[in-house]
């Protein structure tokens, strides 16, 4: 097998500039964005089920039925518990909030206070000379103005879930059907690339989002256990919202961090040794995704560079907000396939001279009928 050449300065900058126009894209229609990209996580996971269903005897679509019932029943249930939990605690989530958002102010501030004692040159610093009342007169702001807005777009996002079955149950039933129209308009010359164009894209996809799924789990499973064994009050909660947020990249892990770090100084405001070890147990996990976790789940799936990897975090902040930063690796990734796959098929001398070729065949041939 020949070895494909590596695409250049120029292939890369198509591949940048048409990832930034679908995010700006994505982020006009988000609330079909959001659903789409939890029902081809949903379709990965269930696809491997719905096979073992179908060896077992049943027949596809009876198998597809079937699992996508089951995910239908459970997105219902837990849209009508996120609903009533939104409706009935709201007012107590928004005192819980003011009392963990103290507590991180109040170590923030121990903190400063020991940092003075012990480096006297720090005290005139800019961040030292800032007073706490305006932290709390921040926090305050946040906790009256911010949350509950916050909650009111959680409440508004959540019946969109119940796309995520309907659209499963198309995908599962009717996904192959629709990749063999696609390929049968492709002309024969292109056959084989096209062909493996979608099993490239589709072996992308499935890597990333399943890797992803599973580092979750794996983030979640030693966070808890380790906020456990720190006697941190909700353990698994925290670890799991923690684990999302890392599907932020970079951003995601520093705010999950300091949700915890702020649970922690509420809990055992006079212990900073607590305080302290849940900055190392993130620091630990970190780098157990780094070197660990991410090789074996999510490894090479999109083959971006590192460089490129975080200079594109910053261009899809800037085009599509927090939406450009959850939704860039994945979107560059399946770009830079395509863009790559289009990129050895038009540069082919051998396609195009079958391609043409074909052509004066089929133009011979109806000349002669």
């Amino acid at each position: 097998m020949r070895n494909e050449p590596e695409p250049g300065i120029l292939t890369w900058g198509v591949i940048i500039v048409v990832t930034c126009l679908i995010l700006y894209l994505f982020e006009r229609i988000l609330w079909l964005v959001v659903p789409g990209l939890l029902t081809l996580v949903g379709y990965y996971c269930l696809q491997p089920l719905v096979q073992a269903l179908v060896r077992a005897g049943l027949k596809h679509r009876t198998a597809g039925k079937v699992v996508t019932g089951l995910l239908f029943l459970v997105t219902v249930l837990g849209v009508i518990l996120l609903l009533s939990l939104a409706t009935t605690r709201a007012a107590g989530w928004k005192a819980v909030t003011t009392h963990y958002v103290q507590g991180g102010l109040d170590f923030l501030g121990k903190t400063e206070a020991q940092l003075v004692e012990k480096l006297p040159m720090v005290k005139r610093s800019a961040l030292v000379r800032s007073t706490p009342t305006n932290l709390d007169a921040a926090a305050g702001q946040f906790v009256d103005n911010y949350l509950g807005r916050l909650l009111l777009q959680m409440v508004h996002w959540v019946p969109s879930l119940l796309l995520v079955p309907y659209l499963a149950y198309f995908i599962l039933q009717d996904g192959n059907r629709f990749k063999k129209h696609m390929i049968r308009s492709v002309p024969n010359a292109f056959f084989e690339k096209t062909l493996l164009l979608f099993d490239r894209v589709d072996r992308s996809l499935q890597s990333y989002l399943i890797g992803m799924v599973k580092l979750t789990f794996l983030d979640t499973a030693c966070l808890g256990l380790g906020l456990w064994l720190l006697g941190i009050s909700y353990p698994i909660l925290l670890g799991l919202i923690a684990a999302v947020l890392a599907w932020l990249p970079y951003v995601g892990s520093v705010v999950g961090c300091v949700l915890v770090v702020m649970v922690a100084a509420t809990d055992f405001s006079n212990e900073p040794v607590i305080i302290y070890g849940c900055m190392v147990l993130f620091i630990c996990v970190r780098l157990l995704d780094d070197f660990v976790f991410l090789p074996l789940t999510v490894g090479r799936s999109l083959r971006v560079h590192p460089v490129l990897s975080v200079l594109m975090l910053f261009l899809g902040a800037a085009v599509a907000g927090p939406a450009g930063l959850l939704l860039v690796l994945p979107v560059l990734g399946v770009v830079a396939v395509i863009t790559e796959t289009l990129r050895q098929i038009l540069t082919d001398e051998r396609l195009r001279k079958r391609y043409r070729h074909a052509r004066q065949l089929q133009r011979t041939m109806a000349e002669v009928g």
